[in-house]
């Protein structure tokens, strides 16, 4: 009988190895990077450019929107300013290509070609690092008393400082993949979210005692983000069930194995967050830029994609929707899965093995996936909006609290994963099951 007891679950845990390694590994990890966001890069005076950001609409503009992903560095100017954003900006490149490029697409099935496409995404992760950091550089020049020493060394310091740290980010994210828990990726932003939520939480509580918010208005928004989190819940774990019939088949030894049905479990959001953090970073890379190059023009262009105006809201929909499809279609393929289908020898009912059943399955993939996008982009964008009627100065909304709700899930499921495979073995000698062929000694002990 599984135990409901939380006590007993943390038991568990510490007593599988290899989880609480990589459960280990991965806090180590996301503390280097909370500490390295709190190092201020130097020859910045970290108070004149925290003023800028809290005159900025409270924070929920661009750039602090962007500030909220690396948690809080790039209002203090930390080394970690640029975050894991322009990794994830290289990352969309590379897989754009992987769809318009044949070439490029014929080395994302090869593991020679991966090796060779993942040193591409991090030489453009530099890339991409040097543009924003030089843009920062020349931004907080711009800043009144922001610099102490302006000029081409505060410059070249910046550059080197903020890339130098941008580089070190990327690599812990790949550490935390390979050898932790979770998307590493993911889990950096997700830990940057949850650092800054709660003194979000007590800001928006002092508005109210202040009586600058009325209450009945952090009501109504507190309500949305309840619904907001039951809707990513339902969408992340929401799956449309595919019926597989296996066939009767002879085994070895002339035993015979009996027909069986199942269901493929096809996601309503196969993507996950994915497409709301590609959706972000590519709103956010152009319009930080134009701010960050300190031209007045420029910054007039940036004021148009900031989160609340028409243009971020149309933006945000096609491209929630474009990239949730796009990647949807990098990650799950029907070829792979029905070609597995067909070497097992089961099938879908009425339908022909093979390439009719990709066929199938992938239409199936594309119809259930636009409702999925519609939803994910309802649950990133109403919460802004709201937070606009009421007019509470909430920077928390359906984006944040998506990336939070779906990491956390997608991690859990990990460690569920990962708890399940411990207990296999013992299932199989302990439970209900019986091999028809030797036995070791002791085995077959009721569960």
């Amino acid at each position: 009988m599984a135990q409901s007891n939380p006590a007993a679950a943390l038991q568990n845990i510490y007593r599988t190895p290899e989880l609480w390694q990589k459960i280990v590994f991965t806090f180590v990890c996301l503390l280097i990077y909370r500490a390295g966001a709190h190092v201020t890069a130097p020859g910045i005076d970290v108070q004149a450019l925290t003023d800028y950001f809290a005159s900025q609409q409270g924070g929920g503009g661009l750039l602090g929107l962007y500030d909220l992903f690396v948690g809080g560095g790039l209002s203090r100017a930390t080394v970690f300013a640029l975050g894991i954003m322009p990794y994830i900006s290289a990352s969309i490149f590379v897989q754009v290509a992987g769809a318009v490029v044949p070439t490029v697409d014929k080395m994302q099935k090869d593991e020679e070609g991966r090796k060779k496409l993942t040193q591409w995404t991090r030489l453009l992760t530099v890339g991409l690092a040097m543009v924003q950091a030089y843009g920062f550089a020349l931004f907080t020049q711009s800043l009144p008393n922001a610099v102490s020493r302006p000029g081409f060394g505060f410059i070249a310091s910046m550059v080197l400082v903020l890339t130098t740290g941008a580089m070190f980010v990327m690599w812990l994210g790949e550490q935390i993949t390979e050898r932790g828990l979770g998307n590493g990726a993911s889990l950096l932003i997700f830990f940057s979210i949850v650092e800054r939520f709660w003194p979000g939480i007590l800001d928006t509580f002092r508005f109210v005692s202040t009586g600058a918010v009325a209450p009945l208005a952090l009501v109504v928004l507190g309500l949305v983000m309840v619904g907001v989190v039951a809707g990513v819940v339902a969408v992340t774990v929401a799956a449309r069930r595919v019926m597989v019939q296996i066939p009767q088949r002879t085994m070895a030894r002339g035993r015979m194995r009996e027909a069986t049905k199942n269901f493929i479990p096809l996601r309503i959001n196969t993507a996950g967050v994915m497409p709301i953090i590609f959706a972000q970073s590519v709103i956010v890379f152009p319009g930080a830029f134009a701010q960050f190059s300190g031209n007045a023009r420029a910054r007039e262009i940036s004021e148009y994609f900031n989160p609340g105006t028409p243009l971020y809201f149309g933006l945000m929909a096609i491209l929630i929707v474009v990239f949730t499809y796009f990647y949807t279609s990098i990650i799950f393929n029907p070829v792979d899965l029905a070609e597995n289908l067909k070497k097992q020898g089961g099938f879908v009912p009425g339908v022909k093995p093979g390439a009719k059943t990709a066929e199938y399955i992938e239409q199936v993939v594309e119809r259930i996936t636009f409702p999925g996008a519609l939803f994910l982009t309802a649950i990133a964008l109403l919460p802004i909006a709201i937070a606009q009627m009421v007019n509470v100065p909430f920077q928390f909304g359906g984006t944040s609290l998506l990336i939070v709700v779906g990491v956390a899930l997608d991690t859990l499921a990990q460690v569920q994963q990962h708890l399940l495979l411990r207990k296999y073995d013992g299932f199989m000698k302990k439970g209900r099951v019986r091999f028809r062929g030797r036995q070791p000694a002791g085995g077959g002990g009721a569960f």
